[in-house]
């Protein structure tokens, strides 16, 4: 284990127990900043998995993420952000947590070397052939992780792995690949520090190209958000203004028309009846983009 690079000495942290403040905060900022650059290298394994997710889910399948410890938080916090942010429901995500929700409030280390739990927690998921699921470990070599990427593989479904360790167990047993190698943390071991932060950052890359793939982006916009607060719906609202060109007043009331749709409310704003709007959407699987050229 001491050989692991995320278990290693940062070449920085000598002393940091005696520095002034300001400088061990600067030393943090320093090794989280250099900890994303290995993002960048992991460009191409991102569009691979974000393609595979998208198509997943275009296809009616399931998009389930899993993970333990730091690393699962980082899968959760991506995984919650799908429906409100993309307007993909919660059931065709499934978040695997080892532990489950009970771990949020109280981390336990004994929950992510458990195998049954993890078959229980992939079983209870119901992932199939065409499904797809991140695994994501900083070391790759959790064994709840691990134990879903094998059987979730094993079922059909197209594994993409997330670690921070080359040449680790589940970038080996994965479809897809993402390493990000960050090195050695701070506080050595420590990988909710720039270990955790890659993933997070590499797991909001992948999310925004699979919802820009499923056509839930336009412009920058989250034209498939579901308005279910009152600042949602007021960005809603200013959306359908933006991208229809039409007040704000107009805007709502297309909104209205259109049942709260975003995509159909842009269309019914310059003009379309809502059951033109929806059979227009239709035909080009949700995407606005062919309608506004």
């Amino acid at each position: 284990m001491s050989q692991r690079p995320t278990e290693s000495v940062h070449s920085q942290s000598a002393g940091l127990h005696a520095a002034k403040g300001p400088v061990v905060l600067a030393r943090l900022l320093d090794a989280q900043a250099a900890a994303l650059q290995s993002v960048r290298a992991a460009i191409p394994s991102i569009e691979a998995a974000a393609t595979a997710a998208a198509g997943a889910l275009r296809s009616g399948g399931k998009l389930a993420y899993a993970g333990a410890g730091s690393s699962g938080l980082m899968a959760l916090a991506d995984c919650l952000e799908l429906f409100g942010t993309f307007g993909i429901p919660p059931d065709r995500t499934p978040m695997l947590f080892a532990g489950g929700a009970g771990a949020l409030l109280r981390m336990e280390g004994a929950v992510e070397d458990d195998p049954d739990l993890a078959m229980a927690d992939l079983k209870a998921a119901g992932l199939t052939a065409g499904d797809a699921v991140i695994c994501l470990s900083a070391s790759g070599r959790t064994p709840y992780t691990l134990v879903i990427a094998e059987a979730a593989r094993r079922q059909g479904a197209t594994v993409i792995g997330i670690a921070n360790v080359a040449g680790s167990a589940l970038l080996e047993k994965a479809d897809i690949a993402i390493l990000l190698d960050t090195g050695p943390e701070m506080i050595a071991g420590s990988t909710r520090l720039g270990a955790a932060t890659a993933q997070k950052v590499a797991l909001n890359m992948m999310s925004v190209l699979l919802g820009i793939w499923l056509g839930h982006v336009h412009d920058g916009h989250m034209v498939n958000v579901v308005a279910d607060n009152e600042k949602l719906r007021d960005r809603a609202g200013r959306i359908v203004s933006a991208l229809s060109g039409q007040p704000m007043e107009a805007a709502l009331r297309a909104l209205g028309l259109a049942g709260g749709s975003v995509k159909a409310a842009v269309l019914v704003a310059r003009g379309k009846s809502p059951d033109q709007a929806a059979a227009d959407l239709a035909r080009t699987d949700g995407h606005l983009a062919p309608h506004l050229e």
